[in-house]
């Protein structure tokens, strides 16, 4: 069997459009253990089961409840996946829950999945196969009919090559750091914690911090998929026995971790956020749920860009939270809307524990380097020239013209333009990021904290998934990509580019 990269898989779909008879089907597993949910025939709790490829390649299943009732249980179930399995009913096509995960998926960054239309011996697949090309360009659609086992090894064949080149997140550096989704206990055993194990690993005897509360514990046994195991890695699904902690000390939404991992609740996150096409903006103060890991929380929006976040594109905000969260740097965060209950959008943590700070304030959102100086202090005598530059290139954005549309914009020719332009870039007001391309410093640190979140969750980024990620052009992306690589941030492999290892 092929262990190399643990990879979890989560369902998403519309309420009846057939999740956990499919997970049956493939896996031989019914993830639905309550009764209430078999009496119903409805799933409400997250359901667990192994699905093994064609290579061998094992996957972890995280089967989510459908109903809209239930949005809270499928985020907290979403933010350990690598890859989605996506089920659209042929009798009904696109409903309202199926766009919702699909804002969750998004959200949460992930992109890589395979769409089952369900039910194709009721009605044709054709117009939800319609449906899906336009929702999700590139993804594959297959047809089964789970009661008769049709379609089933094509399905499982598309699982295959859309998890290839998912590296998972085995290996990935960081403390051991596990979100818990389920607790119960076994008689004999005690107290069983379940997750997805986001970075390090664990074994027997090693001792855990749970958070927010503080409590210490140790691992007794563990187990993946029923399996004893002397170590899991990142990137599976864990059972936890535990020794220390009550059946009502531990809950889901808690974060078992290293002690030396220096994780902490906070009540305040920076994090480049990004509204979905059709929210309407958020004005500074606004009230929001706040999804991070297996937890959630209320907390109000303040853009430090402007007094607003508006929809389709990223800015830099603060959120102010009514209940602590436990998060890390290039973490994901999903919004939602509290009344009417709705997904509205997401993005990343920059800063796990800012100060306090408003529209104005410069946040430190550079990973792993100190911050620039305020440009207003960096060059007080600056030239008209320059500051007519530097304001059109603030205004572009994260897709700035090229420095010679700009010069010629502001009105100046060859040997003015490029001494504005040093003048510029030693005030702090320009980056020179390619030999005619420069960037807004502030809008090249959140794109670079974007970038650089990517690759730690994945561990490697290429300039199509930076250029998808951010949905920007091939040139944007690359520009970044060689900017990180000139920084020392990240180092380039062939296609791919990876994080620097920290010295010292």
């Amino acid at each position: 069997m092929n262990e190399s990269a643990g990879l979890t898989l989560g369902t998403a779909g519309h309420v009846d459009h057939g999740k956990t008879t499919l997970v049956r089907a493939l896996t031989g597993r019914d993830t639905d253990r309550l009764a209430q949910e078999k009496e119903r025939g409805l799933s409400i709790e997250l359901g667990y089961a192994p699905l093994t490829l064609p290579s061998g390649r094992r996957l972890s299943v995280v089967d989510v409840p459908g109903h809209e009732r239930f949005i809270r249980t499928m985020v907290a179930g979403a933010t350990g996946i690598d890859a989605f399995l996506l089920c659209v009913a042929a009798d009904d096509g696109v409903m309202p829950q199926t766009t919702e995960h699909l804002a969750v998926l998004r959200a949460l960054g992930v992109v890589a999945g395979v769409v089952a239309i369900t039910k194709a011996d009721v009605a044709s697949p054709a117009h939800a196969t319609a449906q899906i090309a336009d929702e999700l360009p590139g993804i594959e659609a297959i047809p089964v009919a789970a009661s008769e086992g049709r379609g089933l090894d094509e399905l499982l064949g598309a699982l295959e090559r859309a998890t290839a080149a998912l590296r998972g997140r085995r290996g990935r550096p960081g403390p051991t750091r596990l979100h818990v989704d389920r607790v119960f206990t076994l008689h004999g055993i005690g107290t069983v914690a379940t997750g997805t194990l986001w970075s390090g690993s664990v074994g027997p005897t090693q001792e855990l911090l749970a958070l927010p509360h503080g409590m210490r514990v140790r691992v007794r046994s563990v187990q993946v998929h029923d399996q004893p195991m002397e170590r899991a890695d990142a990137g599976q699904r864990v059972a936890l026995a535990l020794t220390g902690p009550g059946r009502r000390e531990l809950v889901r939404g808690d974060l078992l971790c290293d002690p030396a991992g220096d994780l902490s609740a906070t009540y305040r996150l920076n994090a480049a956020l990004k509204l979905s096409a059709g929210a309407p903006p958020l004005q500074r103060g606004a009230r929001v749920q706040v999804h991070h890991g297996t937890r959630d929380a209320p907390g109000r929006i303040v853009p430090l860009e402007g007094d607003e976040l508006p929809p389709g594109r990223r800015a830099v905000c603060q959120l102010r939270l009514e209940a602590p969260l436990i998060a890390a740097r290039g973490d994901a965060v999903v919004l939602r809307q509290i009344a009417p209950p709705d997904t509205i959008g997401g993005g990343q943590v920059l800063d796990p524990h800012p100060r306090r700070q408003g529209p104005g304030t410069r946040a430190l959102l550079e990973p792993e380097r100190s911050p620039r100086a305020p440009a207003e202090t960096a060059g007080a005598n600056l030239s008209e020239a320059a500051i007519r530059l530097a304001d059109l290139l603030k205004g572009d954005g994260d897709r700035p013209r090229t420095d010679n549309e700009l010069g010629a914009t502001a009105g100046l020719d060859g040997p003015d333009a490029r001494s504005a332009w040093r003048e510029a870039e030693r005030a702090g007001l320009a980056v020179r990021v390619g030999p005619n391309l420069h960037f807004d410093p502030a809008t090249l640190e959140c794109l670079s904290a974007l970038v650089v979140g990517i690759c730690r969750r994945e561990g490697s980024v290429t300039i199509g998934r930076v250029r998808d990620e951010l949905g920007t052009s091939r040139r944007y992306a690359q520009a970044l990509l060689e900017h990180l690589d000139a920084e020392k941030v990240t180092i380039r492999h062939g296609d791919m580019h990876v994080p620097r290892e920290r010295r010292g």
